[in-house]
Order: C-alpha cells, then structure tokens, then sequence
C-alpha cells in the first residue's frame, strides 16, 4: 500500500519536493463529506460528470445523490474500492488511456489541485478537450493568485521513494493555458482558501 493510499484513508502524508519543501495533502478533506468549497464545484454540474482523480469519490458520490449521472477515474484502486462503498461508480484508470465516454461528458472535475496531474497541465488540459463535450466545461480547484505555473519533482511520503513530477496553477495562471487549448474561463471564484475555476470547450 502506498502512501497516497494510506492518505485516502485518512493517514497523514505529504509530498517531499525535490527542493526539499514539504506539502501536507489534505487527507481530512477527501475523507470528508463534501463541503467546504465543494458546492462551487458541485453546483456547477447539471449532467454527466467525470471525476478525475477522484480519490475516495467524496465528489462522484455527492453528485450521485443529487441523481447526477458521475463517473470517478483513479489509478489508485484504493480510491476506487472507497469511491464504490460510497454508492458511487468509478474505474481504476488512467485519465490519459481510453476512459468510457471520450467527447460527451457535459462537465469533468479537477479538483483538490489534481490540475497537478501528469505534471503538465497544458497536456492535462488537451486530454480533457478530448473527454468533453462542445459546450462542455471543465471545473477546476486552483492555487490562490500569484502563483504562476510550477512543476517540480515530488515523491510521497512518509514511505514511499519514488520521484514524479507534480504542478501547480494559480488562478491569475489558468486563463492562458485555458486559451492554448480549447477552452475559454467563464468563471473563477473563490470560496474561504480554495479557489476554482470554470473552463467552457468552445
């Protein structure tokens, strides 16, 4: 069991960046019910959703009772296993590997800086272009202004060894790469410390 799988169910774990900082991830917050924020995203969402990352699927299982058609995607099968016993669907899969549905969701979730995945959000967001449809948005949890883009190698720990690469998009950030790809940001807000989001396919 890896370190991240520990996280999902609630053990305290960080990434360790190569410069040496260390980013406490928050555990209590994905074990959650959802709140705190959860409602900018969740409210934004009138069709069917795709959760990327979508850890323990506090977010697939919310908009499935709101009779919400959502479809979590992790690599972790922990995540997927805890998304399932919360009454929510989810597959063990890569986002960047064929996923149900390629051009027809009406929304995809990044949430809980999973902008960071692949470490390269201008690829991650290409790849969502693909998975939604015209018309469709992205909604996505960002880092607070003033943060630009950063990618940098990180592992997980407290245990685990291996180094990959991670980024991080302040919301000043996203409007340019939302225009390098297909999108266009209708929207950004925030709500207490987290920040989002939405990104519309044109």
């Amino acid at each position: 069991m890896t370190a991240f799988d520990t996280g999902l169910l609630g053990h305290r774990c960080w990434l360790e960046l190569a410069t040496g900082e260390r980013v406490e991830l928050p555990v209590e917050r994905w074990t959650a019910l959802s709140g705190d924020g959860d409602d900018v995203l969740l409210d934004a969402c009138s069709g069917p959703t795709l959760d990327i990352g979508c850890g323990p699927g506090r977010l697939t299982a919310a908009l499935t009772g709101r009779g919400i058609a959502a479809l979590g995607v992790d690599i972790s099968a922990t995540a997927v296993r805890l998304t399932h016993a919360r009454g929510a669907v989810a597959l063990r899969r890569d986002v960047f590997d064929r996923v149900p549905g390629e051009g027809r969701w009406r929304h995809v979730l990044l949430a809980d800086g999973n902008i960071g995945i692949g470490g390269d959000p201008l690829r991650l967001l290409s790849r969502t272009a693909e998975l939604v449809a015209v018309g469709g948005t992205v909604l996505v949890e960002l880092d607070p202004p003033g943060r630009g883009v950063r990618q940098d190698r990180v592992r997980l720990r407290p245990d685990d060894g291996a180094w990959f690469t991670w980024a991080w998009v302040g919301v000043e950030a996203i409007a340019e790469l939302a225009a390098r790809t297909a999108f266009r940001v209708t929207w950004a807000t925030r709500r207490g410390h987290r920040w989002f989001a939405c990104l519309e396919k044109s």
